[in-house]
C-alpha cells in the first residue's frame, strides 16, 4: 500500500470521527446524567449498544456473566487481526462519573465505528467489549470474567483511553483482591450467659490486629485497608455473624498471591483461638496488574499532532501504582493500552466531584474526538503493518516474562 493510500484511509477516520463526534457527545452526556453502578448500568448499555448497531456491529448483551456486558463485532471479508476497543461506562455510588466513564464507552465506541469505515478494504475484525463494573460492586471487575470466558483468546490487541486529570502513556496499576472475611459464632446473652457464646466479632478484630502487625514485615509497595460491614446488633448479645471487607493490593500478582496467603492465615488463626468459623474469599473478580508495552503506546501517541495533541503536555507514565483496573487482566492475556487523556484544564483527581465536572465539560467532550481519532488510527496501524503489530505481541511476551 503506497503512502498516499495510507493517508486517504486516514483521512476517512479523521472524517468520520468529526462528522459524527456530535451524536456521541449527546451519548456521553445522557449517560453522564444518569449514572449507574456495577451490573445496574442498562441505560449506559443500552445508549452504547443502540450505537453500535446502528454503525453495523453484531451485538449481543448479557455476556460472560455480567446482564450488562455486551459484545460488538464487525468482520470484514479479508483476513486481518482481530482488535478490541474495551468499553467502560459504570459510574461510583453517590458521586456519579467521577472517573469519566461516560466518556470512555463513547471513546472506543466511535473509534471502532470510525475504523469500520475502512475495515473491509484493509482486513480483519473490530470489536467492542462493554465491560462492566470497572468501579468494583456488585459482580465488578468484568475484564476478569471476558478472560476467564475466553473472549480474548482469538484476540491479538486491546485498545482503551481512561480520561483523567493529566495526559500521559498506560500506567501502573496495582494488583487487587477484594476478599470478605465472614466469622460464624454462636449468640448468647452477653451478661446472663456469656459462657454459652463464641463471639463472631473477637475473631474480626483480631483479624485487623494481626494486619497490623504484618505491615512491620510486608514492603511499601503492598497496601491492605478494610472496614466491618456486619460488627454485631447489639452490645448486650454476643454476635454470631461478622464481617470484614478488604482491599489487598500489590504492586504485581506474584507478590499479592503471597500477601493474600497470609492474611488468611492471620484469619485462620483468628477463628481457631476462639472457636468460631472463617469464611474467606473474593467477592467479586480478582485485578491484575498493568503489563505495560510501551512500543505499543507510542503508536498510539505518534498521531498526536494529527488532533492537535501537544506532546509536550504529556507527561511521563508513572512508575508508582495508584490504584487498580481491571485493564490490567486484559494486559495479562493480549498487548494492551489504556494512556490517560486530560479533560480539565488543570489537573483535578479522580473520584472527585472536580472530575464530574470534567467529564461534561466542553474539554471533556472534545476528548471524544482526540481519543476515537488516536484509538481507531493505532488500529489502521496495527492491521496495515503486520510486522508491528508482531514486534508488539513480542514486546508485550517480554514484558509479561519480566512482570513489575
Amino acid at each position: 500500500m503506497t503512502t498516499t493510500d495510507k493517508k486517504a484511509l486516514q483521512e476517512t477516520i479523521k472524517n468520520y470521527v468529526k462528522e459524527n463526534l456530535a451524536t456521541y457527545q449527546d451519548n456521553a452526556l445522557k449517560i453522564h446524567a444518569k449514572p449507574e453502578t456495577s451490573n445496574h448500568e442498562y441505560y449506559a448499555q443500552e445508549i452504547l449498544t443502540d450505537q453500535l448497531e446502528k454503525e453495523g456491529f453484531t451485538v449481543k448483551k448479557d455476556v460472560a456473566g455480567h446482564p450488562t456486558g455486551f459484545d460488538a463485532r464487525y468482520k470484514s471479508d479479508k483476513e486481518g487481526p482481530t482488535l478490541v476497543y474495551l468499553a467502560e461506562f459504570d459510574a461510583l455510588p453517590d458521586i456519579g462519573h467521577g472517573c469519566g466513564h461516560n466518556l470512555f464507552g463513547n471513546y472506543s465506541s466511535l473509534a471502532a465505528a470510525a475504523l469500520k469505515q475502512v475495515v473491509d478494504q484493509v482486513g480483519g475484525e473490530i470489536r467492542v467489549y462493554g465491560t462492566p463494573g470497572e468501579e468494583g460492586g456488585e459482580n465488578g471487575s468484568a475484564k476478569e470474567s471476558f478472560v476467564r470466558e475466553g473472549f480474548l483468546d482469538d484476540v491479538d490487541a486491546a485498545l482503551c483511553v481512561h480520561p483523567g486529570g493529566d495526559t500521559s502513556p498506560s500506567g501502573h496499576l496495582y494488583a487487587n483482591d477484594p476478599v470478605d472475611i465472614e466469622f460464624f459464632g454462636k449468640s448468647a446473652h452477653a451478661t446472663a450467659n456469656p459462657e454459652d457464646g463464641i463471639s463472631a466479632l473477637e475473631p474480626l478484630i483480631l483479624t485487623f490486629n494481626g494486619i497490623d502487625a504484618l505491615r512491620l514485615h510486608l514492603h511499601d509497595d503492598v497496601s491492605i485497608h478494610g472496614v466491618i460491614l456486619d460488627g454485631g446488633k447489639a452490645a448486650n448479645v454476643i454476635p454470631d455473624y461478622c464481617r470484614g471487607r478488604f482491599y489487598i493490593r500489590a504492586y504485581n500478582r506474584h507478590t499479592l498471591d503471597q500477601v493474600r496467603e497470609k492474611v488468611k492465615r492471620i484469619a485462620e488463626g483468628a477463628a481457631h483461638a476462639t472457636g468460631a468459623e472463617l469464611k474467606f474469599g473474593l467477592f467479586q473478580n480478582k485485578v491484575d496488574d498493568m503489563i505495560i508495552t510501551p512500543s505499543f503506546d507510542d503508536v498510539f501517541f505518534s498521531h498526536a499532532d494529527e488532533v492537535g495533541l501537544d506532546l509536550d503536555t504529556v507527561k511521563e507514565a508513572d512508575s508508582q501504582a495508584h490504584g487498580s483496573s481491571d485493564v490490567g487482566n486484559i494486559s495479562y492475556v493480549v498487548p494492551t493500552i489504556q494512556p490517560f487523556l486530560a479533560i480539565s484544564e488543570e489537573p483535578v483527581p479522580g473520584h472527585s466531584k472536580a472530575l464530574v465536572a470534567a467529564a461534561k465539560s466542553a474539554k471533556g467532550l472534545d476528548s471524544i474526538r482526540i481519543a476515537a481519532t488516536l484509538l481507531a488510527l493505532t488500529g489502521l496501524d496495527l492491521i496495515l503493518d503486520p510486522d508491528k503489530l508482531a514486534q508488539i505481541k513480542e514486546d508485550h511476551q517480554a514484558a509479561l516474562a519480566k512482570g513489575n
